[in-house]
């Protein structure tokens, strides 16, 4: 293994590290306060950790079983995607809004961690090919969605609506639809270019 590789499994493992204690914040937030965009985003937090880890295992694979992983690692980001499914749903039979301070509050912690995670991982989001894309995919969707949070916060702070948090959970859905797919496609392309 090369230092380029020792020192992206170090940022990775990092990465990892982050994702794993921010889902526990932002879980225990968006089921104290019935938040489906926080349910969905903390899942996400903890299916990133799952596809950090993953990396940190593999980059000294082939490139073949790194596609292998990568193809994985695109059906693991659907997991958060159909929970935030479940989520909305059980939403829609109770339209309660949660409360927009806690909302916008872990929305931000949540985006100050995945901008450092994707800055951390913009160099390398080249070098491992489908499995460092993942990560870096991940991490940026993910802060973009955090945006969103915020905003459904304070849209949420005025409007005393659910809609704004139920709108964004669905958001979130589809960005891990589009990354899922990125991820897929990067990682066919290796499995080809294996053969």
């Amino acid at each position: 293994m090369n230092s380029m590789d020792r020192t992206l499994r170090k940022v990775v493992a990092l990465v990892a590290v982050l994702n794993l204690a921010y889902f526990g914040v932002e879980f225990a937030l968006a089921l104290s306060i019935g938040s489906v965009s926080l349910f969905a985003d903390s899942i996400d937090f903890l299916e990133d950790t799952a596809v950090n880890l993953l990396i940190v295992v593999a980059l000294g694979w082939s490139l073949r079983r790194r596609a292998r992983v990568g193809m994985g690692m695109a059906a693991l980001l659907l997991v958060p995607s159909v929970s935030t499914l479940w989520m909305a749903w059980q939403k829609l039979s109770v339209p309660v809004a949660p409360d927009a301070t806690l909302l916008s509050l872990t929305g931000t912690g949540a985006l100050a961690v995945n901008l450092f995670c994707a800055y951390l991982l913009a160099r390398y989001r080249h070098v491992g090919g489908s499995l460092t894309r993942a990560a870096w995919l991940s991490a940026r969707n993910d802060a973009l969605a955090n945006v969103a949070i915020v905003l459904a916060g304070l849209v949420t702070a005025v409007t005393v609506s659910p809609w704004p948090d139920l709108v964004v959970g669905l958001g979130i859905f589809l960005i891990n639809l589009d990354a899922a797919r990125e991820i897929y496609e990067a990682a066919r392309k290796e499995r080809v270019a294996a053969s």
